[in-house]
């Protein structure tokens, strides 16, 4: 089953709204003008909640086909919860994927598995798609246990789900020694992880569960690196970090990774 790559700009809390105005702008230029064919790389960004709205109405207007998320969501719908951003909200702002369980929204504030399966579950019911982020620290890799914590990482969500809902998944697998510190995966370390991970699926649910869902890496993702890991067979795109800044070299890793979709 062909599945069509994804790269994903993880903006963090970085760019206010017209800075994130002027990205989007760049982006669309520098993609139409290198012929960007969007039916072969989907292209995502993240930015902070608020610059949405204001990405929303650049991308409408000029009909961009560049898609948009949030970075994260809360698992109340409304109600007295002061800083939280509801999935429904974001769907009226026309998200069309969330990114959930981020290790740094594991680390900081934190989030438990109990409260990403809600988050997912909440995403769902909001028609978007979720973007499950799992990966190792440095103790675990350390330990010779990497596959094994990130499987276990999406085992945790992902038995609390049916069919459906697994499928309609994008999982990242994100070694948290690499994310910000320059150092990356090999791609063969990439494609084990996603390998087993969609071992894992495969065996939990079925074969079209796994063969649909898409499988994302991401740590240190540069256009120096993006060639060689986009050709393992399992790895179906990036989520980017701080790559996803440079509009430049966003739009670098974006077109590397269409060129290499068609000789997948």
């Amino acid at each position: 089953m062909a599945r069509v790559p994804l790269i994903a700009g993880n903006w963090k809390m970085n760019l206010d709204h017209l800075e994130a105005t002027y990205f989007v702008q760049k982006l669309a230029w520098l993609l139409r003008d290198a012929h960007f064919d969007y039916k072969h790389c989907e292209i995502v960004l993240f930015p902070a909640f608020t610059s949405l709205r204001s990405v929303q109405v650049l991308v409408e207007a000029d009909n961009l086909r560049i898609r948009y998320g949030a970075q994260s969501v809360s698992v109340t719908s409304q109600g007295a919860f002061t800083g939280d951003v509801s999935a429904d909200m974001l769907s009226q702002l026309r998200c069309s994927y969330v990114i959930v369980g981020h290790s740094e929204r594991r680390k900081y504030h934190p989030e438990d598995d109990a409260n990403i399966v809600d988050q997912v579950r909440a995403v769902l019911a909001a028609g978007m798609q979720p973007i499950l982020c799992v990966g190792e620290s440095f103790e675990e890799r350390r330990q010779g246990i990497e596959l094994e914590f990130a499987v276990g990482q999406v085992h945790d969500v992902t038995r609390d789900l049916n069919e459906a809902e697994a499928a309609a998944l994008i999982i990242a697998y994100e070694p948290v020694w690499a994310i910000g510190t320059g150092m990356v995966a090999t791609p063969q370390s990439a494609q084990d992880a996603a390998r087993a991970i969609r071992a894992h699926m495969r065996q939990a649910f079925n074969d079209t569960v796994a063969n649909t869902v898409r499988i994302l890496y991401g740590g240190s993702v540069s256009s120096q690196n993006a060639a060689q890991l986009i050709q393992e067979a399992d790895v179906d795109g990036f989520l980017v970090g701080g790559a996803s800044l440079e509009v430049e070299e966003f739009s670098k890793i974006a077109r590397i990774t269409q060129k290499q979709s068609f000789a997948r």
